[in-house]
C-alpha cells in the first residue's frame, strides 16, 4: 500500500488541479452524494481540470453505504468507459470516501483515486489511512480493503457548509486522537468553543489531528499493532451504530464514537487505572455536547452480539483498545460480558 499525499490546503482550487495533474489518467470521474453535489461541488466545479469529468452520484447518509450503491458506482465507471488508467475523485464525507475508495480499488482490479473530504469526520478519520469499504449484513464496514488514495486534500472551506451535528460528529474522532496522543492536545480540544467556532483555529486543530493518525498509520498501515489505538471508542461505537441501523434510525458515526469513548474510558479506569479526573472531564464534555445515547438494559444483549462480530476480535473474545492514561495505549484487551454490561450501564446512566 503506497504512501498517500495528505495536503492541508490553503488554495483548494490550485491544490485539486495539482493533485489531478500529478496522477496521469485517460478519463476522470467525480463521485458525490446528493448533499455534496448540492453544497460542495459548486466550490470546485469551475476548475478547467474538472471540465471533462463525468459525474456519479449516490444517495447521502450511511444508509447508502451499501452493495447497491457500490454497484451503481461500478456501473457509472463502466458506462463512462473507465479503464485501468482512469481516475476517480471522491468528493464527500466518510461514506463517499469509504465507498468510492472501495469502488476504485476493485474496478478492473484497481484504479487511482483522490479523496477530497468535505466533512470534519472524513477529514480527520475516514479519508486518511487507506481503509475503504461498505456496510454489509447489518454490520459496519464489513466488506472492504486497505488502499491509499493517491492524494487527500483537506480544506477548511468545506467546514462552513456543515451543520452543528456534523461538526460534532467529526470532533469526536479528534477527541479520540487527543486521548491517544498527549494531555496538551486533549486539553486544547476540550477547551475549544464549539458554540462560536473559530474556523482558522479549527483547521489548525484538524491538521494536528490528521498528523496523529498519519504517524500511527505510517508505522502500522494494516492494523497489526499500534494502529489498533485508533479503535478507541469504536468497539462500543460500532455496536451502537449497528443497533441503530437495525432499528432503521440514523446515528451519526461520531456520536456513536463519542458514546463509545464514554464506555471504553470507564473500562480503562476500571481495568487500567485511567485517571478519574480525565475520565470525568472527558465524559462531562461528551454528555454536554452529544447528549444521551438512549439505550437501556433491554438493548445490552443485542449490543453485545454486535460487539462479538467486530473485526478486531480474535476467536470468541471481545477485543478492545483501552488507555492507562493520556497517550498510554493498551491494545488487545479482552473484555468479558460482565465488563461490557458494566460499561453500558455507565453510558446509559442519566444524571
Amino acid at each position: 500500500m503506497g504512501k498517500q499525499d495528505v495536503i492541508i490546503s490553503h488554495d483548494l482550487r490550485q491544490d485539486i488541479a495539482s493533485a489531478i495533474n500529478r496522477q496521469p489518467h485517460d478519463r476522470l470521474f467525480v463521485l458525490t452524494d446528493t448533499t455534496t453535489l448540492r453544497l460542495c461541488w459548486p466550490l470546485v466545479s469551475g476548475l478547467p481540470s474538472l471540465a471533462s469529468a463525468q459525474m456519479i452520484t449516490i444517495g447521502d447518509t450511511d444508509e447508502n453505504k451499501t452493495l447497491e450503491s457500490l454497484t451503481h458506482v461500478w456501473e457509472g465507471l463502466q458506462k463512462g468507459g473507465a479503464t485501468r488508467h482512469s481516475l476517480l475523485l471522491n468528493l464527500g464525507g466518510g461514506m463517499v470516501t469509504d465507498l468510492g475508495g472501495f469502488a476504485a480499488s476493485t474496478f478492473k482490479r484497481g484504479i487511482a483515486f483522490i479523496n477530497i473530504p468535505t466533512t470534519l469526520l472524513s477529514q480527520v478519520d475516514a479519508s486518511v489511512g487507506g481503509k475503504t469499504g461498505i456496510n454489509f449484513g447489518g454490520l459496519k464496514n464489513e466488506i472492504g480493503v486497505f488502499n491509499n488514495a493517491s492524494s487527500v486534500i483537506i480544506s477548511g472551506d468545506f467546514l462552513r457548509t456543515l451543520d452543528s451535528k456534523n461538526l460534532l460528529s467529526g470532533y469526536a474522532e479528534m477527541l479520540k486522537h487527543g486521548l491517544i496522543s498527549d494531555e496538551e492536545t486533549l486539553d486544547e480540544l476540550l477547551g475549544f468553543d464549539l458554540e462560536d467556532i473559530d474556523y482558522s483555529k479549527l483547521t489548525a486543530l484538524v491538521a494536528k489531528s490528521v498528523a496523529v493518525k498519519e504517524r500511527i498509520v505510517e508505522e502500522d498501515p494494516t492494523e497489526k499493532g499500534l494502529r489498533k489505538a485508533l479503535n478507541l471508542g469504536h468497539t462500543a461505537g460500532h455496536a451502537i451504530e449497528s443497533l441503530a441501523l437495525e432499528q432503521e434510525r440514523t446515528v451519526l458515526h461520531g456520536y456513536a464514537v463519542a458514546w463509545g469513548l464514554v464506555c471504553e474510558l470507564f473500562l480503562s479506569n476500571a481495568r487500567c487505572d485511567f485517571p478519574k479526573d480525565k475520565l470525568r472531564q472527558t465524559v462531562q464534555f461528551i454528555r454536554e455536547h452529544y447528549g444521551d445515547c438512549n439505550i437501556d438494559c433491554k438493548h445490552y444483549d443485542r449490543l453485545y452480539e454486535f460487539m462479538k462480530h467486530d473485526k478486531k476480535n480474535e476467536g470468541d473474545s471481545i477485543n478492545v483498545t483501552l488507555l492507562g492514561g493520556i497517550g498510554d495505549i493498551k491494545i488487545n484487551q479482552k473484555a468479558s460480558r460482565e465488563e461490557i454490561f458494566e460499561m453500558l450501564d455507565f453510558l446509559a446512566f442519566k444524571l
